[in-house]
Order: C-alpha cells, then sequence, then structure tokens
C-alpha cells in the first residue's frame, strides 16, 4: 500500500489527537445530538488510530480530575496538574477553551456545507482544487473542503466525482457504512435506502466497507470495475465503457433503455418525477424497450409504451398506470 493510499491510518498524531481532544471537549460542554454522536462515528470509522487516540484520550480525560485540575496561573499558563499523557489532554483542551473557545467547532462548521437536490434535481458543485461533483435526482451530500482535508458524506441519491488528485490531502467520500478514497478519478456513487453502487470511469479508488470494522479489508477498483454492496456483502462485476456511459447520461437529461424491462425502464422514470409510472400487469412489467428518453417527462415514456407496444395509459394524478 503507498503513502497516499495509507495516509488516513498513517496520520500525524499529534493531528489526531487534537481532533480527537476536540471531540472530547464538544461531548462534555456542548448540547450533545444523535447528529453529531453520528458524525463522531463516521469519524472513528475512518482510522483504528482515530478510535485508538478517542479512547485513550477519552480514558486520560477521566482521570485528570476534569476542568478542575486546568487552574490559569497569573501568566496566564495552565498549571500542570495532570502528569503524561493527561496533561497533553489538559493542555489541547485549555487552549481550546482559553484562546479558541469554539473556534475549532466554527471553523470546522463554516467549512461544512450540505447540498440537496429535489426530485428532478440536477446540480454541479466546483471547488477551489479543481474537483468537481455533479449531483442527481433526490440527492443530499455534505462537504467538508479545508487545506487539511478533502470529506464528502453522500446521505442518499447519486453523484458523479470527478477529482483533482493530490496524495497529500486525500478525497473521501463516505456513504454509510461505505468509504471511497480517490486515488485520481472519475466516478459514480449511487447509494438508496439498503444498497450501494460504485462504478469506477477512470483511475484508480479503494473502496472499504467499514461496517464497525475500522481495520476493514480494502478494494482497489480499477476502471470499469462496479461495486455492488450492502452493510454485510459486497461483490464487484466489471462493465463496459459504453455501459457506464449510459448510467451518465443523467448528466445530460436523458435516460438511455437498452433491452430494459418496462418495470426497471419505469423505476428510472420515476427517480426523476413526481407523478409516477405504475406498470399493472406482470406479463407488461416483463416487456422491454430500447430509447433515450428525457428523465423529465413520464408522458414521453408512457407514449412510447403506447405506441410501440399498444398498451393502455391511464392517467390518475399522481400516477400514470400502464396495463393490457
Amino acid at each position: 500500500m503507498s503513502n497516499a493510499e495509507d495516509r488516513i491510518e498513517n496520520a500525524k498524531p499529534d493531528e489526531i489527537e487534537t481532533r480527537a481532544a476536540d471531540w472530547l471537549y464538544r461531548a462534555q460542554f456542548s448540547e450533545w445530538s444523535s447528529a453529531d454522536q453520528a458524525e463522531l462515528d463516521r469519524w472513528l470509522a475512518l482510522s483504528s488510530n482515530h478510535v485508538a487516540a478517542y479512547w485513550r484520550l477519552k480514558a486520560a480525560w477521566a482521570r485528570a480530575e476534569t476542568l478542575s485540575a486546568l487552574r490559569p496561573l497569573d501568566g496566564g499558563a495552565v498549571e500542570r496538574r495532570a502528569p503524561g499523557l493527561a496533561l497533553k489532554v489538559a493542555a489541547v483542551i485549555a487552549v481550546m477553551a482559553v484562546t479558541a473557545l469554539g473556534a475549532s467547532q466554527f471553523l470546522s462548521r463554516s467549512n461544512e456545507r450540505t447540498y440537496r437536490t429535489p426530485v428532478g434535481g440536477h446540480e454541479i458543485i466546483s471547488f477551489s482544487d479543481g474537483s468537481k461533483i455533479e449531483l442527481n435526482t433526490d440527492t443530499v451530500l455534505r462537504t467538508r473542503m479545508t487545506t487539511a482535508e478533502r470529506m464528502v458524506w453522500l446521505d442518499k441519491g447519486e453523484a458523479y466525482f470527478q477529482v483533482k488528485h493530490d496524495s497529500a490531502h486525500p478525497f473521501i467520500v463516505v456513504a454509510g457504512e461505505h468509504r471511497i478514497t480517490d486515488l485520481g478519478t472519475k466516478f459514480l456513487v449511487h447509494r438508496d435506502a439498503s444498497d450501494l453502487e460504485v462504478a469506477l470511469l477512470e483511475g484508480r479508488v479503494r473502496y472499504v466497507n467499514d461496517a464497525g470494522e475500522p481495520a476493514a479489508k480494502a478494494t482497489l477498483l480499477a476502471p470499469g470495475d462496479v461495486v455492488t454492496a450492502t452493510t454485510s456483502t459486497m461483490f464487484v462485476t466489471r462493465k463496459p465503457a459504453r455501459a457506464l456511459a449510459k448510467e451518465l447520461s443523467w448528466r445530460k437529461g436523458l435516460l438511455i433503455f437498452d433491452n430494459t424491462p418496462l418495470a426497471e425502464a419505469a423505476g428510472q422514470i420515476n427517480r426523476y418525477n413526481r407523478q409516477k409510472v405504475v406498470i399493472a400487469d406482470p406479463r407488461v412489467a416483463r416487456m422491454t424497450i430500447d430509447g433515450a428518453f428525457p428523465s423529465n417527462s413520464v408522458q414521453a415514456f408512457t407514449d412510447a409504451a403506447q405506441t410501440l407496444f399498444g398498451l393502455k395509459v391511464e392517467n390518475r394524478g399522481d400516477e400514470i398506470v400502464i396495463s393490457r
């Protein structure tokens, strides 16, 4: 494994312990929420070093007589009552409390942004490092882009990543218990309620399914590799460039079907439209369709089904039902 690939696990100890101390401070002196806990869990899952540092400092904190051991002296220094590692915890916390109360939290959160696209929406996000993220329909994505780290959380939906490689600052995408680390790439990530798909178009990525195991085994993907994963399973298949290009047709506002069952095609159309297509007959659902359709046009799809197959199309307000 190269130094670039292993940077998260081998980050400088001072950086890791400072971040761990920040988490401890927030847990002790701020209004801790389930969102905070989820964010801490994500940080811990990134590396076994994070887990070790956090619990080591938490144990030291318990032995350090909490903040009562940190009494400012006349010169503004901190009285050194806690020996060894406990003193290190105290020093970090004291600096935060005296010189930058809430500053690290403010700076961290000021660099965090949330992006949302509605059903049928499409957005391109550009970053100062030259990287771009393109959001598909009904997607929620959060970013933390600083000089020290490039972190993205895909909470739901689909996004296409074009990443400017920087070996000193890996670009990491977290989707639940799944983690994708850029090694100079263009890749697609699609997350729904239960499954994740990662398709690599160019370069390399490192995929890890943490599933509660900080030292989980990584899988290196090559162009054409597609990971399909759940919490407990993962397998890799290969797709030709032509098939991957079709998966990205949404970037041009199109959905391309190639011998696709009508039920599957309707499911894709439904992702982009509030009016839903319902296939009422199992035999109709198995029929296959070819062609390119505007992603935001239910009518273009239903008109094709009616014309090509002679099917019945009934508009019921929020639904359009297709049957024999």
